[in-house]
Parts: C-alpha cells; structure tokens; sequence
C-alpha cells in the first residue's frame, strides 16, 4: 500500500504542474492582451499553488506510514528523507520547464492541448510508479534512465521505505535533463509572449 501511495503522490504533484502550466498562454490570453506583467509568473504561480496540494497528500501519506511504522511493517527509512526538499524542487522545476516549453507549442498548434492528457498517461507509465525499477528488464533500464521522473520515484522511496535504485549516473542523467528542459522551456516561453497574442 505505502509502495503505490508514494508513488503515486510523488507523480500527482509533478503531473499536476506540468498540466497546470502547460496552457499558460490560451487559458490566459484575455489578461495578457490587455495588462502587461511578466508571463512567467503564471506557471511559477501554478507550481507554487501545487504544492499544498503536495503536502495535503504528503501528509496522508504520512499518516498512513507512521500507522505501518507502528504495526511493526518492515520499513527502513534514512538519511535521504533529508533530500525531500531537493525532490520536490526537482519535480516543481521539470514540471515547470516541461509545461513553459508545452505551453510555448499549443499556442502556435493548439491541437496539441488535447493530446496532454496522453502524454502524461503515457509518462506514468513509463515511470516506475505502479511497479519498482527493479522489475524493469536490463536492457530498458538505460531507457528510464533518461527518465527524470525516475530518480525522484526511487529516491523518495528510497527515503522513506529504504527500497529504491539510485546511483550516481542516475542522477546525474536526471539532473542534467532537467536542467537542460528547464533552460529550453524559459527561452521558448520568453520568444512565445512576445508573439503569441497573434496566434493565440
């Protein structure tokens, strides 16, 4: 049960920015066209806003474990609990940069709303949220490497239920590419507001 809710919760606040901000400008286009305010606070208001969303179920996530903890389920937490901080901002900046970049897409081809839903089904499932990483065949561990969603999964399982993959490469992989989506999504986001209002 604690093996599904942490995945789960850890997925619902990362999908939740990244759908959140990913029409930034159609869902906005009314105030943007008549105030002047910089765009970008938008999203970064979107992601803010999710995470009280996260600590409500980070909080009956941890309701339930303290219960497992106290039933005497063999449960290992560590030191990595201290890198939950870390996680969450890995989550807020992937969902953010992944979302400026799609909201930078569909306000040029605006189809490409209705094909979210999917790629964000998709990418759970491609994300070991359902199942552990170590059930994924070796020849494909490379491929969810290239996952950033799949260092944070693991590491907060790691964290808190002490089951979890994490090594070095890992992380660098993920740190990189998200930092790298980041980057990529704030400069597309910025070329956008300058011209979306004609497409839009």
């Amino acid at each position: 049960f604690l093996f599904y809710l942490s995945g789960t919760v850890v997925w619902a606040y990362f999908a939740s920015c990244l759908n959140g901000t990913s029409n930034t400008f159609g869902k906005n286009a009314s105030i943007f066209s008549k105030v002047y305010f910089p765009r970008i606070t938008v999203p970064i208001s979107i992601v803010l806003a999710g995470l009280f969303q996260f600590l409500i179920q980070f909080t009956i996530f941890f309701g339930f474990y303290l219960y497992f903890v106290w039933n005497g389920a063999d449960i290992r937490p560590n030191y990595l609990v201290l890198t939950l901080p870390l996680l969450v901002l890995q989550m807020a900046i992937l969902g953010l940069g992944f979302g400026a970049l799609i909201s930078s897409l569909t306000a040029k081809y605006r189809d490409l709303t209705f094909a979210m839903t999917f790629f964000v089904q998709i990418w759970m499932y491609l994300t070991p949220i359902v199942y552990p990483f170590s059930q994924v065949p070796e020849k494909y561990r490379v491929i969810y490497m290239f996952n950033p969603m799949t260092l944070v999964v693991e590491s907060f399982r790691k964290a808190f239920l002490g089951t979890g993959f994490v090594n070095l490469q890992m992380i660098t992989v993920s740190i990189v590419l998200t930092m790298v989506v980041f980057i990529l999504g704030l400069l597309m986001f910025s070329k956008t507001e300058k011209s979306f209002i004609d497409t839009v």
